[in-house]
């Protein structure tokens, strides 16, 4: 299985970029097409990453194209348009993309916390929705003030309450969190601050104590980093990495003394392509995810099946089941039931982005639908509503043990209570600065 992994990820390495444009062009003419902009990296310091991710988003698309014929019998186009993980590449991505299609983009999914921000105020005017899943601005999950932005499943806020839920346990409860001291090395970006005022707010309630250590982008050099984390001598580490950045900081921590078993990753920093080049130096290491990896779900054999064994898919059959590729389909598969939801109300046609964020705004994903789509235990449910963007996902841990990810934990339930006052708190703030008033949502 290692070994396997190290070749796929040589592969991955050594891969150029796809063609700017990956679009679907089957059937044309067939009737009508549902055009959904893909905006990856698949070139810069972050591809370990956003290749895995995208190829697993496109195959899933192809899937539903080649099983179903489409959502609802309207087939999916796409284009891809190559960001290098840059904001303003991002901003140009949007702009010629947002007009594509029958409809106009129905939603983009930025995959990058600066990415989302660069667009954030272009949103209303055009009408066009962001998925932004496990990850982006946070406060964007008061859907009253930010009616375009879906930070889905679990925000960054949730997920680190989650995260200090995980760590209690492991001492025994939250009331044994009191004295310990926790280091929070993160990327020194908009992505890696994100969490700073959740981690204050509750370090004043439980009593621990937390420095943060900023590592500048890309993260390849970090040895002054966890000097100073050794000086600290903290009783956990926080790792908020992205990129080469992740297994940069396994081996830094293992070569000043830190041990990978006091180490826990956000879900940016739990993926294969993060721990097999680490070696022994991440054996033991533990993070967080929204979804499980494997391929031992039907609708990921589907994947296998109507996709890989047909000669189509988008990247090398190794990494199917894997982190970033299991996450780039979980992205698609909600971005599908987004707009099927819609479909639902304004019919099996092209929709337009607004009508898209009408369907995201009202996706309830039960265990029932879950479990008819061949996810049961892959992805938990999610119920979208006008003030909550959020939708109330779960967090679960996994460790790695040299040769794959291990369950870590059951499915914890984020700390919902204290972050949704301070996302109202946040949201509030912002709708002050910009001049916005506030929808009111019917009950």
């Amino acid at each position: 299985m290692r070994k396997c992994l190290i070749v796929a990820l040589a592969a991955l390495f050594l891969a150029g970029p796809v063609p700017a444009v990956a679009q679907d062009q089957s059937d044309e003419g067939a009737g009508a097409e549902q055009f959904i902009p893909i905006t990856s990296y698949r070139t810069g310091p972050y591809a370990v990453g956003g290749i895995p991710f995208q190829d697993g988003f496109v195959d899933y698309l192809k899937m539903v194209n080649a099983r179903d014929g489409g959502i609802e019998g309207v087939r999916i186009t796409w284009e891809e348009c190559e960001t290098a993980y840059k904001p303003d590449r991002f901003v140009e991505c949007y702009e010629r993309l947002k007009n594509r299609g029958e409809r106009g983009a129905s939603v983009f999914n930025p995959l990058g916390t600066p990415l989302t921000y660069a667009v954030i105020d272009r949103l209303p005017a055009d009408k066009i929705p962001l998925i932004t899943l496990g990850y982006g601005r946070t406060d964007a999950s008061d859907g009253t003030v930010f009616p375009y932005v879906f930070p889905l499943m679990v925000n960054y806020w949730s997920q680190n309450t989650a995260k200090i839920r995980y760590i209690a346990g492991l001492e025994g409860g939250l009331e044994n969190l009191e004295g310990l001291k926790i280091a929070n090395v993160h990327h020194d970006s908009a992505y890696g601050k994100e969490t700073a005022p959740v981690l204050a707010k509750q370090a004043e309630r439980y009593g621990f104590e937390v420095e943060h250590f900023p590592v500048v982008h890309p993260g390849i050099d970090q040895k002054a980093v966890w000097l100073n984390v050794r000086r600290y001598r903290p009783d956990y580490v926080i790792l908020r990495g992205w990129g080469v950045m992740n297994q940069t900081a396994l081996k830094e921590a293992a070569r000043v003394g830190v041990p990978a078993d006091k180490i826990v990753g956000v879900w940016w920093s739990c993926a294969e392509q993060d721990t097999v080049p680490a070696g022994d130096a991440a054996v033991g290491y533990t993070c967080s995810t929204f979804h499980n990896n494997g391929t031992d779900f039907p609708l990921m054999q589907d994947i296998l099946t109507h996709v890989h064994d047909a000669g189509d898919g988008t990247g090398p059959r190794e990494t199917v089941g894997t982190g970033f590729y299991n996450r780039g389909v979980i992205n698609a598969f909600v971005t599908v039931e987004a707009i099927r939801t819609g479909m639902g109300r304004f019919g099996a046609r092209a929709l337009s982005g607004e009508e898209v964020r009408w369907g995201i705004e009202n996706m309830e994903l039960t265990d029932a639908d879950i479990a008819a789509a061949g996810a049961t235990n892959l992805v938990p449910p999610i119920n979208v509503t006008c003030a909550d963007h959020e939708g109330g996902g779960k967090v679960l841990f996994v460790r790695w043990t040299g040769e794959s990810f291990e369950t870590a934990s059951e499915w914890l339930e984020p700390d919902r209570d204290l972050v949704r006052g301070m996302i109202e708190e946040s949201a509030a703030q912002y709708a002050a600065e910009k001049g916005i008033t506030p929808r009111t949502c019917e009950s």
